[in-house]
This record gives C-alpha cells, sequence and structure tokens, in this order.
C-alpha cells in the first residue's frame, strides 16, 4: 500500500481502510497519457478486495471478487451518507463533488487597479486607486483546478441554451481562466466557497490585460481605456454591446478534453465538456 493510503488511515477521522478497488484495462495505445490523454475504449475489468491490516508489514491487499452493481450501490449509499447536504441559493446551478457552478448579477463593485503600464490618457487609472465600476453579469465555473469566468449579457439567471461571453475583468485570460498569481485558492467546491472564490475574482489588484485580452471585446480601444472610461464617468451600467461571444475554434475552458468548440459556446455545451 501506498503511503498516502497508510496516512489516510490514520488520519481520516476514526475511519479504517477496509477495501481497495482494482481496474484492469486493456493496454492503452502507445503515447497515451495515464490520465487525461485521448480516450481509450476498450474492455474493462473492476475487482473488489479485502484490506487485511498487519502490525509490522502495515496493510495487505486480500483476494478478490469481480465488482458488481450491487457492491457499487453499497458503496454509493455509503459516499452519499458521508458527504454533508448543503441548501443551495437560487445563484447556484450545479453543485457537484467535483464542479459548482453559479451566476452572479450585474452590479457595480469596487475594483482594484495598479497599472504597470499607464499610457497618457488615462483619467481615473493613473494611479493606484479603487475605484467603484460597473461589471455585467457572470457565470464562474469552480473545478480542482481552475475557475472559469465569463460574462453574460443578459443580467437573468442564464440556462443550458444561454451564450457565454469573454468577461472583460483583467484577470482573466483569454481562454476564460482567472489568473490565479498569488491569490489564495479556497479549499472545498462547496457552496460555502462561493464568496472566497468572488473576493479572488473581483476583490484582487488588476495590473494589465492577459495576453490576447484585448481583443475579447469589440469597439475602439482595448480593456484598460474601457475600464478608465467607465471609472471616470462613474459609470452604472457596463456596455454589454462590446461583449464578445466565446469565439470559434476555442478548445472549451476549464474541461479536460481536446475537442474544438462550436461557436456559440452555450452554458449546457460548458457544463457538458467540463463534465466528460
Amino acid at each position: 500500500m501506498s503511503k498516502h493510503s497508510t496516512q489516510f488511515e490514520a488520519t481520516a477521522g476514526g475511519m479504517v481502510l477496509t477495501n481497495a478497488i482494482l481496474l484492469y484495462r486493456t493496454e492503452a495505445p502507445r503515447g497515451a497519457a495515464a490520465y487525461g490523454g485521448p480516450k481509450h475504449d476498450g474492455p474493462a475489468f473492476a475487482s473488489l478486495h479485502r484490506v487485511e491490516h498487519d502490525d509490522e508489514a502495515g496493510p495487505r491487499i486480500a483476494a478478490g471478487t469481480p465488482l458488481t452493481r450491487a457492491h457499487l450501490r453499497q458503496w454509493s449509499e455509503a459516499l452519499d451518507r458521508a458527504a454533508s447536504p448543503e441548501l443551495l441559493p437560487p445563484n447556484v446551478l450545479v453543485a457537484h463533488q467535483d464542479l459548482l457552478t453559479w451566476w452572479v448579477p450585474a452590479q457595480v463593485r469596487p475594483a482594484y487597479f495598479d497599472l504597470s503600464t499607464r499610457p497618457a490618457y488615462l483619467k481615473a487609472l493613473a494611479a493606484r486607486t479603487v475605484v467603484p465600476v460597473p461589471y455585467p453579469a457572470h457565470l464562474l465555473v469552480a473545478t480542482r483546478r481552475t475557475l472559469g469566468v465569463f460574462a453574460l449579457r443578459d443580467n437573468e439567471r442564464p440556462t443550458a441554451d444561454t451564450t457565454l461571453f469573454h468577461s472583460p475583468i483583467l484577470n482573466v485570460y483569454a481562454d476564460a481562466t482567472l489568473c490565479w498569481g498569488t491569490i489564495p485558492k479556497p479549499g472545498s467546491l462547496t457552496v460555502s466557497a462561493i464568496p472566497q472564490f468572488e473576493r479572488a475574482l473581483f476583490e484582487s489588484w488588476s495590473t494589465h490585460p492577459n495576453h490576447g485580452q484585448d481583443q475579447t471585446i469589440s469597439g475602439k480601444g482595448g480593456l484598460i481605456a474601457l475600464w478608465d472610461d467607465l471609472a471616470a464617468r462613474r459609470a452604472t451600467r457596463f456596455p454589454v454591446r462590446r461583449l464578445k461571444a466565446f469565439g470559434t475554434n476555442r478548445r472549451p475552458p476549464v474541461a479536460p478534453s481536446n475537442r474544438k468548440a462550436v461557436a456559440p459556446l452555450t452554458l449546457g455545451r460548458l457544463i457538458e465538456s467540463t463534465t466528460r
């Protein structure tokens, strides 16, 4: 047994390592990664084993039996009992152990700017400042690795058919993922972690657009000019007409897939690709 398994047994709040499931599959194509590589559709087999404990040698996997649907049902029920139920607020769209998706209504909120390059035309953002600006509605998609950030043109709860747009927030890459930098990452994907994700996005300092980000909005001037104008005139509504839909031929963000996206990217297609 690995050290990880032994440490889990010793620190899991009274739980004892009792069983192991072994997965078998025909050899993957040459060059395929062990995880996240090309899809492998060969036959598979699984066996369920007791774990025997020896004080000197440690845990040992004993002989097993074929894994059955009845075994899966029993373990699924046990795992469901281990997860604490949560009340879902209206802004939450998907709550899953590996995925948390919610939307944030359009609103005016403080923005943090400390631009590394300050063009001469700047009015409100010529120095480090915190200034209220209008944000469009946003869709946030948290996984165990990333936070996907999308803008919404309509200030309403999105549906599966809702088209997703590039976010104009400076700390977001052109592929829709947040640039974490030194921002602390939340430790869970529970509903209670939503405020931490939102603070990471809306309360971090913006220093510059990420590569290619200026091409994610329409109209004259880039993102710096847009935010400077909104801040200088104390605008209360973001010009959503300038938002661009998530473009053609981009790989679906925050999704472990090598398939290309087809415009427009909708919420339904994003969730499907993220959970595939």
